[in-house]
């Protein structure tokens, strides 16, 4: 694989076997195990691109993600003033908690929930201590891009004369709403939401087409759980924040830090290591399976000779 240009491009260098041997990394389904694998070694392959970013472009990337993520309050909080007392407004209302995962997705926007899946696949590959680091420095630089975004797009909600009164008290209904779960609570519900976005990352890869429909789907299903997410939820509790309905340390605690944990749970602890683990046994019978039909052919030429 090519590495991407950056001034720090020796630093940022991740390790692999690939590297080593100045090869690629195998994404045709047809020389893998499976299709599985195939799935595995192509968010691999994007992983590696993205632990290998120059710093500054994972920054702004993230930053961008994180406003972008803004549209996700508004339009639920648009859906659910002007739906209010029709059939099925519940349904349609979450349907507006998409649009946010929507445009960062389609616009390959750095998203921390994303790169639970997609960066640590690397690290689970070949877990040196250099791969364990640009990991960690992934997750904080796209972590705080997303608060950094997420917070000036609730300080525009709040602050700039946008919305009517109606669709403010609707931003607060939903905000607070994410804060009636206890810590506890907190942490179940993003473990399910990591492990959905986890879920919605390895879908990708083959989706083709139906990309837009994947996003919409697994993300209108985290909205209809009320399951918490590190990044959205940030923009709703930001509002709370800066319109006087709640401190900064409510922000921490009870949501962030355990939103943040279940998140990283769900998509990285469960998830990815539950698939990394199936893969890798399917790569070793295939290496096993390699080595045996090589034995085979060199006593096969031995006899012969």
């Amino acid at each position: 694989m090519k590495s991407s240009p950056s001034i720090h491009q020796d630093h940022n260098d991740v390790d692999s076997e690939e590297k080593e041997e100045g090869t690629e990394i195998e994404v045709d389904e047809d020389a893998l195990p499976s299709r599985a694998a195939a799935i595995h070694e192509e968010i691999r392959q994007d992983g590696e691109k993205e632990l290998e970013r120059d710093g500054m472009a994972l920054l702004w990337s993230a930053i961008a993600a994180g406003l972008s993520m803004g549209a996700s309050l508004m339009a639920k909080g648009i859906f659910q003033v002007h739906l209010d007392g029709i059939p099925g407004a519940f349904l349609l209302e979450n349907l507006g908690y998409t649009f946010g995962f929507v445009i960062v997705i389609m616009a390959r926007q750095q998203l921390f929930t994303e790169n639970t899946v997609t960066a640590v696949l690397p690290v689970m590959h070949k877990p040196t201590m250099g791969n364990i680091g640009l990991l960690l420095r992934l997750w904080g630089i796209v972590l705080l891009g997303n608060l950094i975004g997420t917070a000036l797009a609730s300080l525009a909600f709040a602050e700039m004369p946008i919305f009517d009164d109606a669709t403010r008290q609707a931003f607060s209904a939903i905000s607070q709403k994410v804060m009636e779960n206890s810590p506890g609570e907190m942490f179940a519900n993003a473990v399910i939401s990591g492990w959905i976005i986890a879920t919605m990352v390895w879908m990708m890869p083959q989706a083709g087409a139906t990309k837009l429909l994947v996003i919409v789907m697994m993300t209108w299903l985290v909205a209809l759980g009320d399951l918490a997410h590190i990044v959205v939820g940030s923009v709703e509790i930001f509002y709370l924040v800066f319109t006087g309905q709640a401190s900064w340390q409510e922000f921490i605690w009870p949501f962030a830090l355990p939103t943040l944990l279940g998140n990283i749970t769900g998509g990285t602890l469960i998830f990815a290591l539950i698939s990394h683990a199936q893969i890798r046994n399917d790569m070793s019978e295939a290496a096993k399976a390699e080595t045996k039909a090589k034995q085979r052919k060199a006593q096969q030429q031995k006899k012969q000779g």
